[in-house]
């Protein structure tokens, strides 16, 4: 009987496992860094990058889905101090993203927008020429995978307070909601032109009401 239930449980663990082509397992006993039978990777994941030509080494965990990082990971100095959280959309940077010092301290918090790349839209919403109560919806295509979008900020790490904020539009600095961001931040990617529809739009309306983007949040 003893034996019975040993094979039993050890043909229900093998078949749990048969949908990872590879795995690790953890010191809790769970499968983590899976590789399925399509060699993507899939559920929990602990990347370690060892130091190399002067480059801190850093580990990270986190979430895959079909080979792509998908929500929240964090990163981690080799002592094991927390240096980032990061969050992930179809694989791209997608919302708050926060960077620490070694010590825990916060440096600065970056806003991303990524793009479903089996549907790369948006949607731009424009205020009405005549009537200021009514907003006209523009669809645009964005060719990018992500850009940073919505308001950076940057912290005193010794005092906490804040130093600059820089607020985005699809990649480009918006002045008119920036504070102190003459300079760009220095993790800023290249910069990437806005929509031709929403450069059309600023031409011929020039000086009168900004645009805004629907982003599923409502006004406080």
């Amino acid at each position: 009987m003893r034996l019975t239930l040993i094979i039993i449980c050890l043909s229900c663990f093998l078949s749990s496992h048969a949908q990872w082509k590879t795995y690790l397992i953890s010191i809790k006993g769970d499968t983590i860094n899976r590789v399925d039978n399509a060699n993507k990777k899939q559920g929990p994941w602990v990347i370690h990058v060892d130091e190399l030509r002067g480059e801190p080494g850093y580990e990270e965990e986190g979430y895959f889905e079909d080979d792509k990082k998908e929500g929240a990971w964090r990163r981690y100095n080799l002592q094991g101090d927390l240096t980032a959280i990061e969050n992930y959309k179809w694989g791209e940077k997608d919302g708050k993203q926060q960077y620490f010092t070694n010590l825990g301290d916060l440096l600065r918090e970056e806003s991303w927008r990524a793009t479903n790349p089996e549907n790369p839209y948006d949607t731009v919403e424009v205020p009405d020429l005549y009537d200021s109560h009514k907003w006209e919806t523009k669809i645009v295509k964005l060719e990018v995978a992500t850009v940073a979008h919505g308001t950076w900020t940057f912290y005193d790490p010794q005092t906490g307070f804040v130093v600059k904020t820089v607020k985005y539009f699809f990649g480009q600095v918006d002045k008119t909601g920036s504070s102190t961001a003459t300079n760009q931040p220095a993790a800023d990617k290249k910069a990437i032109p806005k929509p031709k529809a929403v450069t059309d739009w600023e031409k011929k309306n020039s000086g009168k009401k900004s645009i805004k983007v629907r982003d599923g949040t409502t006004g406080g």
